[in-house]
């Protein structure tokens, strides 16, 4: 039986893995078996959750019986896909192609799809009633999102097609006799074997198409059952990437259930607009800088709530705010207080 998932989307840096970490921890005490997975390659979520470190084994958390935590590998994750969708034989070649791990080690999208089957295993795993993925940060999440069909279209694309010709089962014996010899040659010329591997690579990549052709339609359907929140904050750049989400995804796909807007300050600071008083027993340099300093944090609070209001006005979605806080979450009850103190997040989170 498939678990329910949570994906806490949105740019980098607005503080999504904390959200992530405290929805785990909100969920886990509610009784309900919860892992929590990230593929942000800063690995915060470890710390976060007061574990040592983490891998594509789930990891129970200390201290909490429903609660378990992961981070992609993604070496090890495109391995799997490989030693899945291929034949022994062609699997030990492109795992130990430079052109592979390239694409598998450094390309977005491809750490996207990784993530997504990764997601996809644990969730048909049945062990988990919840799985929250704390998705990548590149372009604000939407790769992760979008990965299925990328990926998919990459191994079985035109350009694909056109270089490695039609899918016969003679089609390498024939690149042996005829292709392979012209390659050899032009290396030469070259220097380097690089027109070579280049056609061998490409031959490998293409049997890997009926298989992830149809693992990427089973993850699509995991992401659009998915509970998709987008977490950002009022700054001009991850605005801007929260607001892809409803105006740059296909027709069709995942839409954001809700929109949580992070690190907000305290809404009696935008009713603030003068300091009264001359500071008492303080000194006037000193007063003068603390008044300058309070004044500046109640306009940048009346910046927090406009922003939230006009994105409120153009999107319709759910939105939540999550409290600014002097120091962030460090354990598992001032994570699940994060969730407490804040009015409709996990409303938001959870629906």
């Amino acid at each position: 039986m498939s678990g329910r998932i949570l994906l806490v989307t949105g740019a980098g840096g607005v503080g999504k893995t904390t959200i992530a970490a405290a929805a785990g921890v909100t969920s886990a005490r509610r009784g309900t078996a919860t892992l929590v997975v990230t593929v942000d390659p800063a690995r915060r979520l470890a710390d976060a959750l007061g574990v040592g470190s983490l891998g594509n084994v789930p990891t129970q958390v200390a201290g909490e019986p429903q609660l378990w935590a992961a981070m992609l590998d993604v070496t090890a994750s495109w391995e799997a896909i490989v030693a899945r969708h291929a034949d022994p034989e062609i699997g030990d070649r492109l795992v130990n192609n430079p052109f592979f791990r390239a694409i598998a080690d450094r390309f977005p999208a491809a750490q996207a799809y990784a993530a997504g089957e990764q997601m996809a295993e644990f969730v048909e795993n049945g062990a988990w009633d919840v799985v929250i993925v704390d998705t990548p940060p590149s372009i604000g999440g939407i790769d992760f999102l979008l990965a299925p069909a990328q990926v998919r279209d990459l191994i079985g694309g035109t350009l694909l097609r056109w270089l490695t010709g039609a899918r016969l089962p003679a089609r390498r014996a024939l690149y042996r006799v005829a292709a392979r010899p012209a390659l050899r040659l032009a290396d030469m010329v070259l220097g380097g074997p690089l027109l070579e591997e280049i056609a061998d690579f490409l031959l490998d990549l293409r049997t890997l198409y009926d298989g992830v052709a149809q693992r990427a339609k089973s993850v699509d359907r995991h992401l659009r059952s998915a509970r998709t929140v987008v977490v950002t904050n009022a700054y001009p750049t991850p605005l801007r990437e929260a607001r892809r989400f409803f105006e740059e995804l296909p027709e069709g796909s995942v839409v954001p259930n809700a929109v949580v807007f992070n690190r907000e300050l305290p809404h009696e600071w935008e009713t603030i607009t003068a300091v009264p008083g001359n500071g008492g027993d303080l000194d006037p340099p000193t007063w003068t800088a603390l008044r300058d300093n309070l004044l500046r944090w109640a306009t940048e609070a009346r910046r927090n709530a406009d922003a939230r209001a006009d994105f409120a006005a153009r999107y319709r979605a759910t939105l939540a705010s999550a409290p600014w806080l002097p120091q962030p979450p460090t354990d598992l009850d001032a994570l699940a207080g994060l969730v407490a103190a804040a009015p409709g997040l996990e409303e938001a989170l959870f629906g």
